[in-house]
């Protein structure tokens, strides 16, 4: 009876790290190659013909048509307010300082996406110089292709030593875990820097009023903090990369570990450094209607 039951036991472990060994011991290069992709973007995240035709290459096309119609319908809001301050005591700025800020805000609509360009070029330099650096001290490309290649080569376990109720299985695990985690998480960032470029020409709008200038307040806090995101994370891997890990060092693993740990965490870094909303990928769908309550406060 025993006998049985030991012999089931071992029976369902096996199974078990079969299953697991099958996911862990062999992460698939070109799948997390496309960490890169989402994380380290640069002005050609822009050069999309659908999202151009979107937001509009002409203020006489999509969003930025919207926006200059929004903008005019201010302009009508302000005469009509303007000729009746005189008569109910509304208080309005003088038509001078209506103007320039007019002014400014039109300008600013219109070369929407020259600056959403600027701005992205500006951290995809930052972040590239870090990774070239790199890539001259240590001869290799600092990316998390070479990473997961090196994960594969050095840290992951084979299949035949594979055991998920290992010290070793559990740290395979938890590697492989958060390297999953980041590609929803990278995802759902690249989709929100899109969605907030969109918006940008509305957001400019909104410094029109002093009521509804949080609004681009909280954009700019959170499209920098968005973008801030591949800086810290080329710091991360540029660090990482410096460090020889060996499989039979404790030390090496517990190091790596803490490494892809800051990686998951560089959102909420970010985001307390600019006071922006956090886009942890635990709650993905809660956040962002956290971030549509916080915007409006």
């Amino acid at each position: 009876m025993n006998q049985s039951s030991l012999n089931i036991t071992e029976i369902i472990i096996e199974t078990i790290n079969q299953i697991f060994q099958n996911l862990f011991s062999n992460i698939d290069e070109s799948l997390y190659s496309f960490l890169d992709d989402l994380l380290f973007i640069n002005k050609n995240f822009l050069k999309d013909s659908y999202f151009e035709k979107i937001f509009g290459t002409t203020p006489q096309e999509g969003i930025l048509l919207i926006a200059n119609s929004i903008l005019i319908g201010f302009i009508l809001y302000y005469l009509v307010r303007y000729l009746l301050s005189n008569f109910i005591g509304i208080q309005t700025s003088s038509p001078t300082q209506f103007i320039f800020k007019l002014l400014f805000i039109c300008i600013a609509i219109n070369f929407s996406y020259f600056i959403c360009e600027q701005l992205i070029s500006f951290f995809s330099l930052i972040s590239s110089s870090i990774r070239e650096i790199g890539e001259i001290l240590f001869q290799k490309n600092i990316c998390f292709a070479q990473l997961v290649q090196d994960l594969n080569t050095n840290l992951i376990l084979s299949k035949e030593s594979f055991n998920l109720f290992s010290f070793d299985g559990l740290i395979t695990g938890f590697i492989f875990i958060n390297l999953f985690n980041l590609i929803f998480t990278y995802s759902f960032r690249y989709i929100l820097l899109k969605l907030l470029i969109l918006v940008f020409p509305f957001a400019i709008i909104s410094l029109t009023t002093q009521s509804t200038a949080s609004f681009f307040h909280m954009w700019i806090r959170l499209f920098i903090s968005l973008l801030s995101i591949q800086v810290g994370a080329s710091i991360v891997l540029l660090l990482m990369f410096s460090i020889s890990y060996e499989m039979s060092d404790l030390f090496s693993k517990l190091i790596y570990i803490g490494s892809i740990s800051i990686l998951s965490k560089i959102n909420s870094l970010a985001s307390q450094l600019f006071n922006s909303p956090s886009i942890e990928n635990s709650s993905h769908f809660s956040n962002l209607n956290n971030l549509l309550k916080w915007s409006f406060k």
